[in-house]
């Protein structure tokens, strides 16, 4: 039976309520795994098992009930190892490494920030920063809209200036957040977000953080700002014992359901 894994967290960590269930259907009984000083939730590995709604809820709930009595490495979702002895065996064999996580991410949390543009505003910047297609967007107009090839030069033009100011204004939201965070990592490009951003945050100082975006809304309406959290902090923690199994949310969307 294989064996499916949602965290790592000191052997000491308080027990889980008897009964607690995870993922399959129907849930699994989630244990606990010693090795040292260390210890791997899991639980009986489902087959079949597919990044669904409910079975993503049923990962994330493990991981808060855990999370809520102390520090987890939390693992993404689909992490199944062959067996039992192969998570303990990556357990002694990591040992120092996790030891060192958890230290750096107890009483920490991650919140994921996305940002994109509102398309008017951010197309109003571009106009009033540059002159030339300024110009050219009148040259047009006064012509009845233009030649063929001028509006092709115009399109490519403000192309190339939203994307610049795609650039500029993603490191001027991280800038203006990494004060207040510990740790940042820069997720995968998605599309249609110009920033995908997740930040280490101390639980105590996570109102200035939130506080810290909301200042940023406020300097940059031409931005649409999303946060997700607090969350476990997935974006910090290296490949644990397992590998993901079939398709795995990735970053700290693991666990957002």
């Amino acid at each position: 039976m294989s064996t499916y894994v949602y965290g790592i967290t000191a052997a000491t960590h308080p027990s889980l309520p008897e009964g607690t269930g995870g993922v399959g259907d129907p849930p699994r009984r989630v244990r606990i795994l010693k090795e040292g000083d260390l210890a791997a939730v899991v639980s009986d590995a489902p087959e079949g098992l597919r990044p669904k709604r409910r079975e993503l809820l049923a990962h994330q709930n493990v991981l808060s009930e855990v999370g809520a009595e102390g520090c987890v490495l939390p693992m993404r979702f689909g992490s199944v190892a062959p067996d039992d002895r192969a998570v303990t065996g990556v357990l002694a064999e990591r040992a120092e490494h996790y030891a060192e996580r958890l230290g750096a991410l107890d009483g920490r949390v991650e919140y994921n920030v996305k940002a994109t543009h509102v398309e008017e505003a951010v197309l109003h910047h571009v106009m009033a920063q540059n002159p030339e297609i300024r110009a050219l967007a009148e040259s047009n107009r006064q012509a009845g809209g233009g030649t063929y090839e001028t509006k092709i030069q115009l399109g490519e033009m403000v192309a190339a200036a939203v994307k610049g100011k795609e650039a500029e204004d993603a490191t001027t939201l991280e800038r203006a957040l990494e004060p207040t965070a510990d740790a940042v990592s820069v997720g995968p490009e998605s599309t249609g977000w110009l920033a995908n951003v997740s930040f280490l945050v101390k639980r105590e100082v996570a109102d200035d953080f939130l506080e810290a975006v909301e200042r940023a809304r406020g300097e940059m309406p031409h931005l649409e700002v999303r946060v997700n959290g607090p969350l476990p902090p997935y974006s910090f923690v290296e490949p644990g014992p397992a590998e993901p199994a079939g398709t795995a949310a990735g970053g700290a969307d693991a666990g957002a359901g």
